[in-house]
Parts: C-alpha cells; structure tokens; sequence
C-alpha cells in the first residue's frame, strides 16, 4: 500500500500495518511521520523499541537473529531498520527480503531510508518491503501548496491567516519546512486563537527561506520575476557558487531551444518531452515558458548564458549575480 504523508493519521486510526517504510527528501515530513507511527505502536501496547543503524560494520545477521528470536510471550515490540545511505548492499538487500518474508510477530517494523531513485525503487528489497506493509514516500511541499500547508498548521493550533498573509509566510520559508514549522509553533506561542493580522505575522516571523538552484530554474520557467530576484539573492548571500546558478538556468534554456527546434519541425511537445526526458513534474512548467518565448527569445538567452559563462571564467567583464538576474528575468518576462 502506498500513501501520501497527509493520508497517515486517518490510516493510523484505522489501524497499524506491520510494516512502514519512509523514504524521501523532507526531514520534517519524515520525523513526523515516524513520530505518528511511533506513538499509535505504543498506544496499542508496543512497548519494546529495538534500533538497527545500517552503517559501517553493520551485521545483517543481527536484523535476522532478532527476528527470530521472539518467544511465544515476548512483548509487542517496534523495530526501527534506519538505512542512511539508502542502499543496504548485496547482503542487506537479501536480509531485507528474507525479513519480509517472515515478518515477526507481534512487531511494528519502520524502516527509514532518504530520497531513493527509479533504480532503487526497482530492487528486489523495496519490492519487498512494499508489498509487506505500507510505502510513504515524503517529498518537500510543492511552492504552490505551500499557503495552504501552513494554513492547516495553523488551524491546528486554533489560528487562521488571510491569503495574503499565507502568501507573505510562504515566501519566508519556503523551501525550509523544520524553519517552517518553528515559525508556526512561534505564532501560536505569541499571539492567542483566531486570525492573525499581517503586521502581527510580519514582526514575529523571520526570513528563513532556503533555496536551491533547482527553485530559480523553476521560478524563470514559471514566469515568476519577484520569486526569481528573491531566489536569486538568497543564493547569493549563502555563498552559492554562481557556476551552479548558471548551469541551472542554461539546462533549462537548453531544453526549451531543443523544444522549439521540435516545435519548428512539426514535432508534437509531448512527444519531445518524451524524447528530451524532461521531468513529468517540470512539463507543466515548461509548457508555460514555450507559450511566453518565441524562439528568439530562448537562443538570445543562450548567448547571454555563453557570456556569463565567459565571465565566470575572468574571460569576460561584469558582475556575475546582475548578468544572471538579467539573464533570468528576460526568460521569465519573454523580453
């Protein structure tokens, strides 16, 4: 069974699986997630709780032994299998298969694992794993579902927030959900049930936004000029190597010649989507830009990039972090 993080607590008050696997990119998400399932196992009297670190050293045997070890009136037990690297190897693929296979009694077995690629997906051990319990991959909150995430934090402390006012806190932490969540838990703190007004929320939260360089290739393709300046100096002031920023942009504005090359041709976008394997989650995103740009537009920002580039190397003058926020801008503005 597969589930998303926001289906958890209804699935936890019908019950407990007998086996959770947590995998992804969220550390908030996840901590919560093992937190909720912890706290239901123990509710339904597994007291005993037995770790497995999968590091350095580990013997798979003892997952084994452990498994097999329980006596006909042992405790209720939770049995947390932590794999950091997500790739428990040869000999722990084959124990996490043999573990499925003969899934001991009386336990609530979680296994925690970072964000895991198609190919690890694929192995035998996930299947494994899948098919004896419950798969919940948690992912960072989408930009655009972000206001309503944080109003139903909110409501859960009995506060609630215009649009505006979710918009001005999505802006101040995107990207950063632990930030996120110590805001929130700060507004509840501060100020009393009910609705919060903007000046209230604009004094109390701080600036804890974190971006990457996949969120400013996002903001150009999606048209957005304030998020991508506000991107854009937040990599800035963390130090982000401005190389990282210009190949961002660059595959990007590659990708969108390509399409308008297709374009050109007769080629169906949805075919050259295929063929270019853009991410099902940016095709959206890329449509928008083909709508904005004519094919002008996406080769001169591939000239820009090239000088950029030139730049960055001591090739060329002027300031780096304004040629990229030219550079972004007039992708994102078509001109």
């Amino acid at each position: 069974m597969r589930l998303g993080a926001d289906q958890l607590a209804a699935h936890l008050q019908r019950g407990l699986a007998p086996l959770y696997l947590i995998h992804g990119d969220e550390p908030l998400l996840a901590m919560e997630a093992a937190d909720a399932i912890r706290a239901r196992a123990r509710l339904a009297g597994h007291d005993e709780r037995e770790v497995f670190t999968a590091e350095a050293g580990f013997s798979w045997q003892n997952l084994l032994d452990s498994g097999n070890s329980l006596s006909l009136f042992a405790a209720r037990r939770i049995v947390e299998i932590r794999i950091p690297t997500g790739k428990p190897g040869t000999e722990g693929g084959q124990a996490l298969q043999d573990y499925c296979a003969r899934l001991p009694a009386d336990t609530v077995t979680l296994v925690t694992c970072p964000k895991l690629d198609k190919q690890a997906q694929a192995t035998k051990w996930f299947k494994a794993l899948e098919q004896a319990g419950v798969n919940l991959p948690v992912y960072p909150v989408e930009r655009q579902r972000l206001p309503q995430w944080i109003g139903v934090r909110l409501a859960a402390q009995n506060q609630r927030a215009d649009a505006a006012v979710l918009q001005f806190l999505a802006d101040r932490v995107e990207g950063n959900l632990l930030a996120a969540h110590q805001e929130i838990r700060k507004l509840g703190l501060l100020f009393p049930a009910g609705p919060l007004e903007f000046e209230q929320v604009r004094e109390a939260v701080l600036d804890v936004s974190r971006y990457d360089v996949f969120n400013l290739a996002e903001a150009m393709l999606a048209g957005d000029a304030a998020r991508l300046a506000r991107i854009l100096e937040g990599l800035k002031g963390e130090g982000v190597a401005p190389t990282l920023a210009l190949w961002a942009l660059t595959q990007e504005i590659r990708t969108l010649a390509r399409l308008k090359l297709g374009q050109r041709r007769g080629v169906a976008v949805a075919q050259l989507m295929r063929d270019l394997r853009v991410w099902e989650s940016r095709q959206n995103l890329m449509q928008r830009a083909l709508g904005r740009l004519d094919e002008a537009r996406v080769l001169a920002g591939l000239k820009q990039a090239a000088a950029l580039d030139r730049t960055i190397k001591g090739l060329g003058r002027g300031d780096v972090w304004d040629g990229l926020l030219q550079l972004g801008l007039s992708m994102a503005r078509g001109k």
